[in-house]
């Protein structure tokens, strides 16, 4: 059995989804959610759903190893960054090369880069008039939102949508594509 450790930092929407998707798969699971955020509602989610789920602060991961142990004895195939807001650490990137995928809220490399996620990334886009936008999956590497592209799905932006239309549209995608994927990921 595929095991998974996902990486959060807010609500744990994108979580819940993986969750869910791989509960009944004789194939993959969830076996552990991380979060950087004490009071995350990805915590309430997880326990829910009965998935083991810890916080950990910035020293935990980025000055101590502390969190790369945690990793090492979950024995992660995939690590899935879903709505993480910090910079993955290189000692964990190294321990496990090409296993830390991510989701953004755009079509990379336009809206990617350090300060660009949720609605920052849909107020540009509606902010330049763009008329699609999408999300892309891809491998995380040592520079934010610049690791080889899996995949990316797109949607149209109309000229009557609001940040909150496009966050929307956006949603759907990730609910729709972003377990599928790291389903397909872990089967190659």
């Amino acid at each position: 059995m595929k095991r998974i450790v996902i990486f959060a930092s807010g609500s744990g929407s994108n979580a819940e989804n993986l969750i869910r998707f791989f509960e009944n798969s004789q194939t993959a699971s969830v076996v552990q959610v991380l979060t950087n955020n004490p009071q995350a509602k990805v915590l309430d989610r997880a326990k829910k759903l009965n998935v083991s789920a810890l916080s950990f602060n910035r020293v935990a991961i980025s000055k101590t190893e502390d969190v790369l142990n945690i990793l090492k004895a979950s024995k992660p195939d995939l690590i899935v960054l879903a709505g993480y807001l910090w910079k993955f650490p290189d000692n964990i990137l190294n321990a496990f090369p090409n296993k830390v995928i991510n989701v953004h809220p755009a079509l990379l490399p336009n809206y990617g880069g350090k300060g660009m996620y949720g609605m920052h990334v849909h107020n540009a886009v509606v902010a330049n008039k763009e008329t699609q936008t999408g999300i892309t999956i891809h491998y995380v590497n040592e520079h934010y939102d610049e690791g080889a592209i899996i995949f990316q799905a797109t949607c149209e932006v109309d000229p009557t949508d609001t940040a909150d239309d496009v966050a929307a549209k956006i949603h759907t995608l990730e609910m729709e594509h972003f377990p599928k994927v790291v389903e397909k990921l872990l089967h190659t």
